[in-house]
């Protein structure tokens, strides 16, 4: 088998095997948040506050580092937001290992985190046009979203084993060296630096400016709201311990397999989502049949009623997921401008990374009510449902092509 063309680019390279080494860390570090909070206070409500702190930051910082990745070098303020990481993860371990760490130390600790990770996230979004040509886009993408499964998968097992090993700030002292090698991986990258803006702005006007494209560029908000259907309404991890417990029956090896099935489906499913974001043209329907069969998915997973059924249901969700992910994360940046791109995808971020967030909260409390059965069942008719809509007439989406679709649109804009 061939290497990938988008590997051929020495930059991406780096920077894809900076950001999965720096998301095994990441990932590590909220597994052991978790656990760290709720052995130190014993209340799960106040371990749920790590679910909490991180969606604040993330909602209330998202639009500002947007900002400050259109006018600022990408590559320096990438730099910046993980070495306040790196700070933050190497404090938090020097406390945790000195034994004088407390719950509300880790909390501070997560919003800080969460709130470098508003600038760093836009910045790193915004900052792959620069490494790979336009058409290579979307095989950037299918590369880096199964980067964050693989994230998913590797990092809290690394966190359990370390604090089996010696505690949670093992854990965090690894998170601080996966932040540092990010950080030279960065300042071997040779990409051109932004052009500054060559008429002042001020901070609320170019976030303004910001929203008003993400709101004038249908096929964005369209994307914004297809993620939003999927994750907001069908946030299966929010009911899968109910359903591993009370449904299934199973204990706690069995749910650890089933919260790790999307991530295994996402990585078995990788090739295929690369083939296809890299030779179909009929991306727009391939997004809203994957959104739809997650959705299809969803429902099978809180129907099943066996474990296997469950692992098989859950493996397909994060395979339909993966792919409907890579195209909307493609899109994003080939619709969008140079100077906007930070903005742009700080919007998309709140919709992307926030929508899980508040989507764990609303299918937990309607679980709470009417059980995790139903809840997680009509969750999962909503993107089925919205995605169908857009499946049944001409849309932007549905006929979206990727690169050469936003191609023949620019080239017919000029003429």
């Amino acid at each position: 088998m061939s290497l990938p063309e988008v590997l051929r680019h020495r930059d991406f390279t780096l920077y894809w095997s900076g950001v999965v080494l720096s998301q095994i860390g990441t990932r590590g570090t909220v597994a052991a948040n978790f656990f760290h909070v709720y052995a130190l206070t014993g209340s799960v409500m106040q371990t749920g506050l790590v679910g909490a702190a991180q969606a604040v930051a993330l909602l209330v910082l998202s639009p500002l580092g947007g900002f400050y990745a259109d006018r600022m070098d990408r590559r320096r303020l990438l730099q910046w937001a993980q070495a306040v990481a790196l700070l933050v993860a190497l404090g938090l371990a020097v406390l945790t290992l000195t034994g004088v760490v407390t719950a509300w130390q880790v909390l501070l600790s997560v919003l800080l985190t969460t709130a470098a990770a508003t600038f760093d996230q836009p910045a790193r979004q915004a900052l792959i046009p620069a490494m790979v040509p336009r058409s290579q886009l979307p095989q950037a993408f299918a590369l880096l979203n199964p980067s964050r499964e693989l994230a998913v998968l590797a990092g809290p097992a690394i966190a359990g084993l370390l604090i089996t090993a010696g505690g949670p700030g093992l854990m965090y002292a690894l998170d601080a060296i996966t932040y540092a090698a990010l950080i030279v991986v960065l300042a071997l990258l040779k990409v051109p630096p932004l052009a500054a803006d060559t008429v002042p702005q001020s901070l609320w006007r170019g976030i303004a400016e910001g929203a008003r494209f993400v709101a004038r560029r249908r096929i964005i908000w369209k994307l914004m709201t297809l993620d939003l259907s999927a994750t907001l309404f069908g946030a299966y991890r929010a009911v899968l311990p109910a359903l591993a417990i009370d449904v299934l029956h199973v204990g706690g090896t069995e749910y650890g397999l089933l919260a790790a099935a999307p991530s295994a489906g996402a990585l078995l499913a990788t090739y295929a989502v690369f083939r296809v974001v890299d030779r179909s043209r009929r991306l727009g329907r391939v997004l809203l049949v994957s959104t739809v069969l997650y959705g299809v998915s969803a429902v099978l997973l809180a129907q099943s009623p066996a474990l296997a059924l469950a692992l098989a249901a859950a493996g397909l969700l994060g395979a339909f997921d993966a792919m409907a992910t890579s195209i909307r994360h493609a899109a994003v940046q080939l619709e969008t401008p140079d100077e906007l791109r930070g903005r742009v995808s700080a919007f998309y971020q709140m919709s992307s990374r926030g929508g899980p967030a508040l989507g764990d909260t609303l299918i937990g409390a309607v679980a709470g009510v009417v059980g995790p059965v139903v809840a997680l069942t009509a969750g999962g008719l909503v993107p089925v449902c919205y995605a169908g809509a857009f499946l049944l007439r001409p849309t932007e989406v549905r006929s979206y092509q990727g690169a050469d679709d936003v191609a023949e649109r620019s080239a017919a804009s000029t003429q």
